[in-house]
Protein backbone atom coordinates (compact mmCIF):
# COMPACT_ATOMS: atom_id res chain seq x y z
CA UNK A 1 0.00 0.00 0.00
CA UNK A 2 1.48 3.36 -1.03
CA UNK A 3 1.73 6.41 1.21
CA UNK A 4 0.97 9.87 0.13
CA UNK A 5 1.68 13.19 2.05
CA UNK A 6 -1.35 14.94 3.06
CA UNK A 7 -2.35 18.05 4.27
CA UNK A 8 -5.01 17.45 6.89
CA UNK A 9 -6.82 19.46 10.24
CA UNK A 10 -8.14 17.62 13.04
CA UNK A 11 -10.00 21.10 14.56
CA UNK A 12 -11.24 23.69 12.56
CA UNK A 13 -9.57 27.16 12.63
CA UNK A 14 -6.86 29.28 11.30
CA UNK A 15 -4.40 28.45 8.79
CA UNK A 16 -1.81 27.22 11.64
CA UNK A 17 -4.78 24.00 11.95
CA UNK A 18 -3.09 22.44 8.46
CA UNK A 19 -0.96 19.97 9.28
CA UNK A 20 1.05 17.43 6.75
CA UNK A 21 0.61 14.11 7.86
CA UNK A 22 2.00 10.48 6.12
CA UNK A 23 -1.68 8.54 5.32
CA UNK A 24 -1.69 5.30 3.13
CA UNK A 25 -3.57 5.62 0.15
CA UNK A 26 -5.13 1.97 -0.73
CA UNK A 27 -6.68 0.77 -4.25
CA UNK A 28 -10.21 2.60 -5.90
CA UNK A 29 -13.49 0.46 -5.04
CA UNK A 30 -16.30 0.43 -7.10
CA UNK A 31 -16.90 3.63 -8.81
CA UNK A 32 -13.45 4.94 -8.13
CA UNK A 33 -10.04 6.05 -8.68
CA UNK A 34 -6.74 6.51 -7.68
CA UNK A 35 -5.04 9.91 -9.17
CA UNK A 36 -1.79 10.92 -8.19
CA UNK A 37 -1.48 14.89 -8.38
CA UNK A 38 1.16 16.80 -10.12
CA UNK A 39 -0.89 20.15 -9.24
CA UNK A 40 -3.55 21.02 -6.92
CA UNK A 41 -5.77 23.87 -7.12
CA UNK A 42 -6.67 26.75 -4.28
CA UNK A 43 -9.81 28.34 -3.64
CA UNK A 44 -11.89 30.24 -1.35
CA UNK A 45 -13.92 27.26 -0.42
CA UNK A 46 -11.11 25.90 1.29
CA UNK A 47 -11.08 28.43 3.83
CA UNK A 48 -14.40 27.68 4.48
CA UNK A 49 -13.62 24.51 5.19
CA UNK A 50 -10.53 25.18 7.50
CA UNK A 51 -13.06 27.21 9.30
CA UNK A 52 -16.15 25.24 9.75
CA UNK A 53 -18.01 28.14 7.95
CA UNK A 54 -18.91 25.00 5.83
CA UNK A 55 -18.68 21.72 7.82
CA UNK A 56 -17.10 18.34 7.34
CA UNK A 57 -16.59 15.38 9.76
CA UNK A 58 -12.86 16.05 11.36
CA UNK A 59 -10.08 15.06 10.31
CA UNK A 60 -10.98 16.14 6.74
CA UNK A 61 -8.27 16.83 4.22
CA UNK A 62 -8.90 19.74 2.15
CA UNK A 63 -8.82 20.65 -1.53
CA UNK A 64 -11.54 20.77 -4.28
CA UNK A 65 -9.20 20.69 -7.34
CA UNK A 66 -6.48 18.71 -8.84
CA UNK A 67 -4.68 17.30 -11.40
CA UNK A 68 -2.50 14.55 -12.34
CA UNK A 69 -2.57 10.38 -13.40
CA UNK A 70 -4.80 8.19 -13.03
CA UNK A 71 -2.72 5.11 -11.03
CA UNK A 72 -5.91 2.61 -10.51
CA UNK A 73 -9.18 2.06 -11.56
CA UNK A 74 -12.26 0.67 -10.05
CA UNK A 75 -14.96 -1.57 -11.33
CA UNK A 76 -17.67 0.69 -13.07
CA UNK A 77 -15.57 3.07 -13.98
CA UNK A 78 -15.16 2.98 -18.07
CA UNK A 79 -14.50 6.82 -18.62
CA UNK A 80 -11.00 6.79 -17.12
CA UNK A 81 -8.35 4.72 -17.43
CA UNK A 82 -4.69 4.41 -16.08
CA UNK A 83 -2.50 6.65 -17.14
CA UNK A 84 -4.68 8.71 -18.16
CA UNK A 85 -3.94 12.65 -17.68
CA UNK A 86 -6.84 13.93 -15.48
CA UNK A 87 -8.54 17.27 -13.62
CA UNK A 88 -11.71 17.27 -11.25
CA UNK A 89 -13.26 19.72 -9.24
CA UNK A 90 -14.92 17.38 -6.58
CA UNK A 91 -16.50 16.17 -3.52
CA UNK A 92 -15.71 14.71 -1.48
CA UNK A 93 -12.47 17.49 -0.56
CA UNK A 94 -8.42 15.75 -0.65
CA UNK A 95 -6.55 17.32 -3.19
CA UNK A 96 -4.12 19.00 -0.47
CA UNK A 97 -2.14 15.44 -1.16
CA UNK A 98 0.65 13.96 -3.46
CA UNK A 99 -2.19 10.59 -4.06
CA UNK A 100 -5.77 10.08 -3.48
CA UNK A 101 -8.88 7.77 -4.01
CA UNK A 102 -11.93 9.66 -4.87
CA UNK A 103 -15.31 9.08 -7.20
CA UNK A 104 -14.51 9.14 -10.89
CA UNK A 105 -17.75 10.81 -11.56
CA UNK A 106 -16.41 14.15 -11.60
CA UNK A 107 -13.07 13.70 -13.13
CA UNK A 108 -12.44 14.28 -16.35
CA UNK A 109 -9.85 13.44 -19.05
CA UNK A 110 -7.30 16.76 -19.01
CA UNK A 111 -6.77 17.35 -22.93
CA UNK A 112 -3.62 17.06 -24.20
CA UNK A 113 -2.98 20.91 -25.16
CA UNK A 114 -3.83 21.91 -21.37
CA UNK A 115 -0.71 21.78 -18.85
CA UNK A 116 -1.20 19.94 -14.99
CA UNK A 117 -1.39 23.28 -13.47
CA UNK A 118 -3.75 25.06 -15.66
CA UNK A 119 -6.02 21.85 -15.11
CA UNK A 120 -5.72 21.85 -11.72
CA UNK A 121 -6.41 25.67 -11.69
CA UNK A 122 -9.18 25.92 -13.43
CA UNK A 123 -11.63 23.42 -12.70
CA UNK A 124 -13.48 24.47 -9.97
CA UNK A 125 -13.28 28.04 -10.87
CA UNK A 126 -13.84 27.74 -14.46
CA UNK A 127 -16.80 25.40 -14.13
CA UNK A 128 -18.05 27.71 -11.55
CA UNK A 129 -18.00 30.52 -14.35
CA UNK A 130 -19.62 28.30 -16.67
CA UNK A 131 -22.36 27.30 -14.48
CA UNK A 132 -22.73 31.26 -13.82
CA UNK A 133 -22.36 33.04 -16.97
CA UNK A 134 -24.28 29.58 -18.96
CA UNK A 135 -26.76 28.04 -16.29
CA UNK A 136 -28.16 31.07 -14.03
CA UNK A 137 -29.61 33.43 -16.18
CA UNK A 138 -31.90 36.68 -15.75
CA UNK A 139 -35.43 36.28 -17.25
CA UNK A 140 -35.14 36.18 -21.25
CA UNK A 141 -31.25 35.06 -20.87
CA UNK A 142 -28.85 36.93 -21.69
CA UNK A 143 -27.93 38.31 -24.82
CA UNK A 144 -24.78 40.13 -26.70
CA UNK A 145 -24.64 43.73 -25.59
CA UNK A 146 -26.28 42.87 -21.92
CA UNK A 147 -24.26 44.68 -18.82
CA UNK A 148 -23.87 41.75 -15.83
CA UNK A 149 -22.39 43.37 -12.75
CA UNK A 150 -19.58 40.62 -11.20
CA UNK A 151 -17.70 41.14 -7.87
CA UNK A 152 -14.32 40.09 -7.31
CA UNK A 153 -13.30 40.63 -11.23
CA UNK A 154 -9.54 40.04 -10.78
CA UNK A 155 -10.13 37.25 -8.61
CA UNK A 156 -9.69 33.24 -9.85
CA UNK A 157 -13.42 33.18 -11.22
CA UNK A 158 -13.34 36.74 -11.86
CA UNK A 159 -10.72 36.62 -14.62
CA UNK A 160 -12.34 33.57 -16.15
CA UNK A 161 -15.93 35.61 -16.15
CA UNK A 162 -14.19 38.55 -17.72
CA UNK A 163 -13.13 36.92 -20.85
CA UNK A 164 -15.73 34.22 -21.13
CA UNK A 165 -18.30 37.30 -21.19
CA UNK A 166 -16.49 39.41 -23.22
CA UNK A 167 -16.73 35.87 -25.96
CA UNK A 168 -20.00 35.69 -25.29
CA UNK A 169 -20.40 39.50 -26.48
CA UNK A 170 -21.67 40.63 -22.80
CA UNK A 171 -20.79 44.05 -21.49
CA UNK A 172 -18.92 43.06 -17.83
CA UNK A 173 -18.64 45.30 -15.31
CA UNK A 174 -16.83 44.51 -12.90
CA UNK A 175 -15.60 45.62 -9.45
CA UNK A 176 -12.03 44.69 -7.12
CA UNK A 177 -10.35 46.70 -4.34
CA UNK A 178 -7.56 48.43 -5.99
CA UNK A 179 -6.77 49.88 -9.15
CA UNK A 180 -4.10 46.80 -10.37
CA UNK A 181 -6.99 44.92 -9.65
CA UNK A 182 -9.21 46.88 -11.35
CA UNK A 183 -6.85 47.67 -14.23
CA UNK A 184 -6.54 43.74 -14.26
CA UNK A 185 -9.95 42.96 -14.66
CA UNK A 186 -9.96 45.17 -17.93
CA UNK A 187 -7.26 43.80 -19.27
CA UNK A 188 -9.16 40.34 -19.10
CA UNK A 189 -11.69 41.81 -21.05
CA UNK A 190 -13.87 43.68 -18.48
CA UNK A 191 -15.93 46.39 -19.67
CA UNK A 192 -15.45 48.53 -16.98
CA UNK A 193 -13.92 47.58 -13.76
CA UNK A 194 -14.82 50.09 -10.51
CA UNK A 195 -12.34 49.85 -7.63
CA UNK A 196 -15.21 49.98 -4.33
CA UNK A 197 -13.02 51.22 -2.24
CA UNK A 198 -12.52 54.83 -4.07
CA UNK A 199 -16.49 54.53 -5.84
CA UNK A 200 -19.52 53.66 -4.73
CA UNK A 201 -20.42 50.85 -7.18
CA UNK A 202 -24.12 51.79 -7.34
CA UNK A 203 -23.79 55.22 -8.76
CA UNK A 204 -21.13 53.89 -11.38
CA UNK A 205 -23.46 50.68 -12.53
CA UNK A 206 -26.11 53.20 -12.88
CA UNK A 207 -24.19 55.86 -14.96
CA UNK A 208 -22.56 53.16 -16.94
CA UNK A 209 -26.29 51.41 -17.62
CA UNK A 210 -27.71 54.82 -18.28
CA UNK A 211 -29.88 54.73 -15.20
CA UNK A 212 -31.06 51.23 -15.88
CA UNK A 213 -29.04 48.83 -14.15
CA UNK A 214 -27.57 45.42 -14.65
CA UNK A 215 -30.65 41.66 -15.84
CA UNK A 216 -27.89 39.97 -13.41
CA UNK A 217 -25.48 40.61 -10.27
CA UNK A 218 -22.77 37.84 -9.73
CA UNK A 219 -21.94 37.95 -5.88
CA UNK A 220 -19.29 36.17 -4.17
CA UNK A 221 -18.52 38.63 -1.43
CA UNK A 222 -21.68 38.07 0.30
CA UNK A 223 -22.48 40.33 3.57
CA UNK A 224 -20.32 43.35 2.48
CA UNK A 225 -22.23 44.00 -0.89
CA UNK A 226 -25.33 42.39 -1.26
CA UNK A 227 -27.39 45.26 -0.11
CA UNK A 228 -26.29 46.85 -2.62
CA UNK A 229 -26.18 44.80 -5.62
CA UNK A 230 -29.52 44.84 -5.54
CA UNK A 231 -29.46 48.16 -5.87
CA UNK A 232 -27.44 48.00 -9.25
CA UNK A 233 -30.37 45.44 -10.58
CA UNK A 234 -33.33 46.38 -13.11
CA UNK A 235 -36.58 45.00 -12.42
CA UNK A 236 -37.18 41.47 -12.59
CA UNK A 237 -33.32 41.15 -12.73
CA UNK A 238 -30.86 38.48 -11.01
CA UNK A 239 -29.14 38.27 -7.65
CA UNK A 240 -26.95 35.21 -8.23
CA UNK A 241 -25.03 34.64 -5.12
CA UNK A 242 -22.74 32.51 -5.34
CA UNK A 243 -20.11 33.13 -2.07
CA UNK A 244 -19.50 34.81 1.04
CA UNK A 245 -15.70 36.14 0.95
CA UNK A 246 -16.91 39.01 3.67
CA UNK A 247 -18.96 36.33 5.69
CA UNK A 248 -22.64 34.99 5.37
CA UNK A 249 -25.57 37.50 4.03
CA UNK A 250 -27.47 38.24 6.85
CA UNK A 251 -31.36 37.29 7.45
CA UNK A 252 -33.41 39.70 5.27
CA UNK A 253 -37.04 39.74 4.65
CA UNK A 254 -38.10 38.53 1.01
CA UNK A 255 -40.31 42.03 0.83
CA UNK A 256 -37.05 43.66 -0.04
CA UNK A 257 -36.95 42.24 -3.47
CA UNK A 258 -40.67 43.22 -4.58
CA UNK A 259 -39.91 46.66 -3.55
CA UNK A 260 -36.60 47.02 -5.55
CA UNK A 261 -38.26 45.82 -8.39
CA UNK A 262 -39.28 42.49 -8.21
CA UNK A 263 -36.10 41.08 -8.21
CA UNK A 264 -34.74 37.18 -8.61
CA UNK A 265 -32.44 35.76 -5.64
CA UNK A 266 -30.84 32.48 -6.69
CA UNK A 267 -27.77 30.90 -4.11
CA UNK A 268 -26.03 28.67 -6.61
CA UNK A 269 -23.15 26.06 -5.52
CA UNK A 270 -21.37 24.02 -8.71
CA UNK A 271 -21.39 20.99 -6.89
CA UNK A 272 -25.11 20.65 -7.80
CA UNK A 273 -24.82 21.50 -11.24
CA UNK A 274 -22.26 18.26 -11.64
CA UNK A 275 -24.13 16.11 -9.34
CA UNK A 276 -24.23 13.83 -12.56
CA UNK A 277 -21.38 12.23 -14.55
CA UNK A 278 -22.69 13.55 -18.24
CA UNK A 279 -23.63 17.44 -16.73
CA UNK A 280 -19.95 17.61 -15.51
CA UNK A 281 -18.48 15.99 -18.82
CA UNK A 282 -20.83 18.24 -21.15
CA UNK A 283 -19.92 21.11 -18.54
CA UNK A 284 -16.06 20.22 -18.74
CA UNK A 285 -15.96 20.05 -22.54
CA UNK A 286 -17.29 24.02 -23.08
CA UNK A 287 -14.60 24.45 -20.55
CA UNK A 288 -11.80 22.83 -22.31
CA UNK A 289 -13.27 23.89 -25.42
CA UNK A 290 -13.04 27.95 -24.77
CA UNK A 291 -9.59 27.62 -22.65
CA UNK A 292 -8.43 25.43 -26.31
CA UNK A 293 -9.74 28.43 -27.78
CA UNK A 294 -7.53 30.81 -26.52
CA UNK A 295 -10.25 32.91 -25.68
CA UNK A 296 -9.58 32.15 -22.06
CA UNK A 297 -6.85 32.38 -20.87
CA UNK A 298 -6.26 30.82 -17.37
CA UNK A 299 -3.82 33.23 -15.03
CA UNK A 300 -2.09 31.38 -12.25
CA UNK A 301 -0.38 34.34 -10.09
CA UNK A 302 1.14 32.33 -7.46
CA UNK A 303 2.51 28.88 -6.83
CA UNK A 304 3.41 27.35 -3.69
CA UNK A 305 4.84 24.46 -2.32
CA UNK A 306 2.30 21.70 -0.50
CA UNK A 307 4.24 21.97 2.96
CA UNK A 308 3.94 26.00 2.54
CA UNK A 309 0.24 25.88 1.98
CA UNK A 310 -0.45 28.14 5.54
CA UNK A 311 1.33 31.16 3.83
CA UNK A 312 -1.28 30.17 0.91
CA UNK A 313 -4.34 30.54 2.70
CA UNK A 314 -3.07 33.72 4.21
CA UNK A 315 -2.36 35.21 1.10
CA UNK A 316 -5.80 34.47 0.13
CA UNK A 317 -7.45 35.05 3.29
CA UNK A 318 -5.89 38.98 3.18
CA UNK A 319 -6.83 39.45 -0.59
CA UNK A 320 -3.18 39.25 -1.92
CA UNK A 321 -3.57 36.98 -4.47
CA UNK A 322 -4.65 37.49 -8.00
CA UNK A 323 -6.19 35.41 -10.83
CA UNK A 324 -5.32 31.41 -9.37
CA UNK A 325 -3.01 29.90 -7.41
CA UNK A 326 -2.11 26.30 -7.19
CA UNK A 327 -0.27 23.98 -4.82
CA UNK A 328 2.72 21.52 -5.68
CA UNK A 329 2.87 18.46 -4.05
Amino acid sequence: MSTSKTIQITEYGGPEVMKMVELAVGEPGEGQIRIRHKACGLNFIDVYQRTGLYPNPLPLTLGMEGAGIVEAVGAGVTHLKVGDRAAYASQPPGSYSEARVMPAKTVCRLPDAIDFDTGAAMMLKGLTAQYLLKRTLPQGGLQPGDFVLFHAAAGGVGLIACQWAKALGLQLIGTAGTDAKCKLALEHGAAHCINYSSEDFVKRVKEITGGKGVKVVYDSIGKDTFDKSLDCLRPLGLMASFGNASGPVPPFAPGILGAKGSLHLTRGTLFTHIATRETTQQMADDLFDVVGSGKVKIRIDQRYALADVAQAHRDLEARKTTGCSVLLP
